[in-house]
């Protein structure tokens, strides 16, 4: 599948904002996710390490960890999903701190492939604490994120990026952003979600904040919510019933993981029922 044209894509999702129909995005770890997702009508399809984890059973945050080479397992898990999907914008995670390639030849080799735009991930605006500081002292820095998605944009890729605060969202609406993404945390739910998120009124309340700065730069900013305790259909439709800003949803382990956690156990446990 070759890329879509950025112009293309912003401007259908342009179109679903102003009649109000959601905007939803997913996480594919396997080829078999993406054209079920596909199948499903969503409208991106993300494909990022945490995938390749999560759907071998480790919790998404083993993406943040050094247990692979985060760029080249997109690139790996691009020869599985991009060649199944038909008509759907495929975005890559793209880690904007890796020191060890050259930027622009790397977003431009995505774009080949057939990516039509990038997410920052992996990403430290996960990360908080003394272990920030050092990361941020010793020149692996959020503001590698946000020059990764300003390189994007003038490579014409949809850019669709996690923010962790309001700061975050003005410099990613600067950079050019197409998407803000306020990431609300791991996923909650499921045999490997997390137990501890923000309830959904804090997490409506901080979109609503975060949304708020990106939009004082650019009023064309769309926003979708990610993570935390937004882990089902019904999570997203109460957040986006209250906010004043979603316009829909990235799931990651909602779209991908949870779905098959609980259709394959139920299924088994058909068969397991057979009485002969």
């Amino acid at each position: 599948m070759a890329a879509i044209k950025r112009a293309d894509i912003v401007a259908r999702l342009n179109e679903m904002v102003s009649r109000r129909e959601p905007i939803i995005g997913g996480g594919a770890g396997t080829g078999l996710s993406a054209k079920c997702e596909e199948a499903g009508g969503i409208d991106l399809i993300i494909v990022y390490n945490s995938g390749r984890y999560r759907m071998a059973g480790r919790g998404s945050s083993s993406g943040l960890m050094a247990y692979g080479n985060a760029n080249a397992i997109v690139k790996e898990m691009a020869v599985e999903i991009l060649p199944v999907v038909k008509k759907t914008p495929v975005l890559a995670g793209v880690n904007g701190t890796d020191p060890f390639i050259i930027m622009p030849v790397f977003l431009k080799e995505l774009k080949e492939l057939g990516f039509s735009g990038v997410q920052n991930f992996p990403t430290i605006g996960i990360i908080d604490g003394n272990f920030r500081t050092m990361l941020e002292e010793t020149g692996i820095q959020y503001a590698q994120e946000i020059d990764m998605i300003r390189q994007a944009h003038e490579l014409d890729l949809l850019t669709t990026p996690y923010v962790f605060n309001a700061d975050e969202a003005v410099e990613m609406a600067k950079a050019g952003a197409d998407i803000i993404v306020p990431h609300m945390g791991t996923t909650t739910g499921g045999t490997i979600g997390v137990t501890t998120a923000k309830s959904l009124d804090d997490s409506v309340a901080q979109i609503d904040e975060w949304a708020d700065a990106a939009r004082r730069i650019r009023k064309d900013v769309i926003i979708i919510a990610h993570g935390g305790a937004i882990s089902s259909p019904d999570d997203a439709a109460y957040v986006m019933r209250k906010s004043k800003h979603c316009n829909g949803f990235y799931g990651a382990s909602s779209v991908e993981r949870l779905p098959v956690e609980i259709a394959m156990t139920e299924h088994v446990r058909t068969f397991k029922a057979i009485t002969y």
